[in-house]
């Protein structure tokens, strides 16, 4: 019997939640252990304990895996770094706050942070967990164009919706080239403990302009 009157999932319902918990765990675990490129379905497929058929009623394709996974992973770091944010001394280090999990997650296995990258740029545009990816960098943005509006409104400076989120994109566009260059030198071994400052001497600059740029407006 269904468990439609009682407000809860029904069986059906709940097999497919649980079918889709373990491929998605699955293939967070496999990106992790051996890196996107060498992981097959078929692996995804056996440790989720799923024929593969079932796993591409879950999701068609690698790809759609990847995107699944790093999507909740790029969730989570955006999260983590807006509470930071709040916690952070000045302007350059409540934004580097918002962006730090998101770098040190690329430093962990490079290779997929740069497939994550590129599928989000060039992937197709009809697949719903890239207009998800693209809506977490927006999300993001945001997130470092309230801080640069809060750091202008301390200041006393007046700013437009407009040059924040000028400003904003500027400060993820150099985030975003730092994710390309950790993908493209460090290994899963090396770490971005230690302060980045050629991304921090950006942010200073990104940020110098923005505001000085809004003062003579005002």
């Amino acid at each position: 019997m269904a468990d439609t009157d009682s407000g809860l999932p029904g069986r059906r319902d709940r097999n497919m939640q649980e079918k889709r918990d373990r491929i998605f765990a699955a293939a967070a675990e496999l990106f992790a252990e051996k890196g996107y490129d060498a992981v097959t379905t078929r692996e995804v497929s056996d440790r989720a304990d799923v024929a593969a058929g079932t796993l591409f009623r879950y999701a068609s394709s690698k790809v759609e895996l990847l995107l699944m996974v790093y999507n909740e992973q790029f969730r989570l770091s955006l999260e983590a770094g807006e509470e930071r944010s709040g916690q952070a001394g000045d302007v350059i280090d409540r934004l580097l706050a918002v962006v730090d999990p998101i770098l040190r997650s690329a430093a962990m296995r490079p290779e997929n942070a740069a497939a994550y990258q590129r599928e989000l740029i060039f992937g197709a545009q009809s697949e719903p967990h890239r207009a998800a990816g693209i809506e977490l960098v927006r999300l993001t943005e945001a997130a470092l164009g309230r801080v640069l509006a809060a750091e202008a409104d301390r200041r006393g400076i007046t700013t437009t919706p407009g040059a924040v989120r000028a400003a904003s994109r500027s400060v993820f566009a150099a985030v975003h080239l730092d994710v390309a260059r950790i993908a493209a030198t460090l290994t899963p071994a090396e770490s971005v403990s230690d302060p980045e400052d050629d991304l921090r001497r950006q942010l200073r600059q990104i940020v110098d302009g923005f505001l000085a740029d809004n003062d003579e407006r005002n």
